[in-house]
């Protein structure tokens, strides 16, 4: 699409102060599209394919054009006029977060801005929804054309933004020299800052639920909680977390740690903390995960309670690794796991969600290459990605109220854990991108062979319960719905609100939210969703009711962490969710 396509709008979005080409943060927030800039050959097949489109149907983009080029002639006509506070038909954008200010309607300059980009906004994303394109060109064309909008907001700038120049204003000057500040701290660590660090400190006030390190290799460290209650259900919970952020999103701080509740409720709880994996270790390959970690925390497990079975649990990719692992055992005839449960999981990645405009041939091809003699690939960029799936939440209010406005961003636990990125061997990410994301083998029954066996999910017999997230953005509720489906044992799905974190860490002691459930399976998601029922509060208490029917009976609670076999080695948290690399 050439330049000359976008100047049919009399009022162009923001451009950069006079003088300058860019900024330091919009270079630091432009960081997701890297990515999608690194192969020129995809964007010159959608750049021939636009061209094309453009002299096969010029009538549509001309009637396009026309439409917006009239609304913003009447936003010129209501400004000269005096009566720009009329209404002007581009919508209801006093929802828009980013102009909330009444500077953004008080003054008729800003208020002009405001509602033109508006305008320019509506036709980006009009102009990219009719492109001629395939469905997944047009998905990233549109992604791409996303982030160009947000990116160009008036609200982004401080020469387009009012509130900043009257922050300015009535601090001398001030907030400007806090958010250069905040700026170049930023600068240094590589990253945008989403709260105030400083308040947080894994082992200090995060991930302090009493336990110890009772294994560890170079992959993993095994954790065991120590008991509070008198009794405990005899049937012990492993627990796989992410191995892309630390595990202690899971146990953040004891009125919304999961395994505080899980510890308090008579579970005996292990969890696998995953190493920060240095450079020396990125060859190491998705089975070296299985059996250093998963299968080898099993043992352990085993060893340490003595009993035959245990229930497990996987959140995100610890579930994926998880249901490999249970694929494995169940081709053993491995009966020692009783239940598992899969938090925002997939499964079947036929449609993983917008994360997919980064994952094509080309660029996991470009990784193979990067990854073949070993590398790590750095958490930092995997965050980076994720963010720019919602970039007006998670970069921009950032740069606006960090640098413009010169605030520090509140304390906030979820946000710190997010920015405590940790890194993955190369060689795993990129059979992960290959085989899961771009091939969706998980979904073919042996089509992968792991550990010397055909790896086939239907073989999971064992009773699943399944949780979604209705608002999720990096596991979308109706792919995990699809990934259900290829269990075979019972199972319990369960939808709960909000998004990819904040439906899991919604904790029992503040109740919020809701969530729904129903039988399992159904026709559709949507089948599912119509007939559900709504419950109010936390899923955790659900979860725990049933987690408790599948843990045996109660037994006196042992006196420590560990055996003479295993014993402690350093209190929990550990040493390894610890290390930080920027």
């Amino acid at each position: 699409m050439d330049a000359a396509s976008f100047r049919i709008l009399p009022m162009a979005a923001p451009e950069h102060p006079a003088g300058t080409s860019s900024s330091p943060e919009a270079d630091l927030a432009a960081e997701p599209l890297k990515a999608q800039t690194s192969d020129p050959r995809p964007g010159a097949e959608i750049l021939n394919a636009v061209t094309a489109g453009f002299a096969h149907e010029a009538n549509r983009w001309l009637e396009l054009q026309s439409r917006y080029g009239q609304r913003h002639l009447e936003l010129w006509m209501r400004l000269l006029t005096g009566k720009l506070d009329e209404e002007t038909g581009e919508g209801d954008e006093k929802a828009d977060r980013r102009f909330l200010s009444p500077e953004w309607r008080n003054q008729p300059l800003f208020d002009y801005l405001r509602r033109a980009y508006l305008v320019n906004a509506e036709w980006l994303d009009a102009a990219a929804a009719q492109l001629p394109l395939d469905a997944a060109a047009k998905r990233k064309v549109r992604f791409l054309t996303r982030q160009l909008i947000e990116a160009l907001s008036p609200a982004n700038f401080p020469a387009t933004n009012p509130e900043a120049l009257q922050r300015a204003a009535e601090t001398g000057g001030e907030s400007v020299l806090r958010g250069l500040r905040n700026l170049l701290a930023d600068l240094e660590k590589g990253r945008i800052s989403m709260t105030d660090e400083s308040a947080f400190e894994v082992g200090g006030n995060l991930a302090v639920t009493p336990g110890g390190v009772i294994y560890q290799n170079e992959v993993m460290q095994l954790l065991q909680y120590a008991p509070s209650t008198p009794r405990v259900h005899a049937i012990p919970l492993l627990i796989v977390p992410p191995f892309i952020n630390k595990y202690y999103i899971l146990d953040l701080q004891p009125e919304n740690s999961f395994v505080r509740f899980a510890v308090d409720n008579g579970l005996t709880v292990f969890l696998i903390s995953w190493r920060n994996i240095p450079s020396e270790l990125g060859r190491l390959t998705w089975e070296d995960y299985l059996d250093k970690a998963v299968f080898k925390a099993m043992d352990v497990v085993g060893s340490i309670t003595g009993t035959p079975q245990m229930n497990v649990l996987g959140f995100c990719v610890g579930g994926t690794l998880l249901a490999t692992a249970l694929a494995v055992l169940a081709a053993r005839a491995d009966r020692r796991v009783k239940s598992v449960t899969f938090l925002t999981t997939l499964l079947d990645f036929e449609d993983p969600g917008e994360i997919c405009v980064y994952v094509d041939e080309a660029y996991v091809a470009k990784k193979e290459a990067d990854y073949r003699n070993g590398g790590i690939m750095r958490g930092s960029e995997l965050a980076t990605a994720f963010a720019s799936l919602r970039p007006q939440e998670l970069i921009w209010h950032y740069v606006v109220h960090n640098y413009l406005l010169g605030e520090t961003p509140p304390p906030f636990d979820l946000l710190y854990w997010n920015s405590d990125s940790a890194n993955l061997p190369g060689a795993l990410y990129a059979w992960y991108l290959r085989h899961l994301y771009l091939q969706n083998e998980l979904k073919v029954p042996g089509a992968l062979t792991l550990c010397g066996v055909p790896v086939d999910l239907r073989k999971i017999r064992i009773p699943a319960y399944v949780l979604a997230a209705k608002e999720d953005h990096i596991v979308p509720w109706r792919a995990a719905f699809a990934s259900a489906r290829l269990l075979s044992g019972r199972i319990d799905f369960v939808l709960t609100a909000s998004g990819h974190i904040a439906g899991v860490v919604n904790p029992a002691s503040k109740d919020r939210r809701n969530y729904w459930v129903n039988t399992f399976p159904a026709a559709t998601p949507e089948a599912w969703l119509e007939t559900a029922k709504p419950v109010p509060g936390s899923w955790w208490k659900h979860w725990m009711r049933w987690i408790k029917r599948r843990s045996g009976r109660q037994v006196p609670a042992p006196a420590g962490v560990g055996s003479d076999q295993y014993p402690v080695i350093e209190p929990a948290p550990g040493s390894y969710v610890k290390a930080r690399f920027e």
